[in-house]
């Protein structure tokens, strides 16, 4: 069975359902408060090359964590 693709649709609702988004690609970590909206600035964020939401995507709380750092992770979980 294949998985689920989450787009730009699934991306902005998640956003908008969020006090913090946390987006990591690589080293690079990019931090969004959403208070209710989704900008195209963090939507575009969540999303990767092929216009799909970016993986690893966790909701923790009210934090939505997309993609992968270390030191993000070390963060919130512990």
């Amino acid at each position: 069975m294949a998985s689920k693709k989450l787009g730009k649709s699934d991306a902005a609702a998640m956003a908008k359902s969020a006090s913090k988004v946390i987006v990591s690609k690589g080293k690079k970590v990019a931090e969004f408060k959403p208070g209710g909206k989704a900008s195209a600035e963090v939507v575009e964020a969540m999303l990767g090359p092929t216009g799909n939401l970016r993986a690893p995507c966790l909701k923790v709380g009210k934090t939505i964590l997309v993609g992968f750092n270390d030191e993000v992770y070390a963060d919130v979980f512990l």
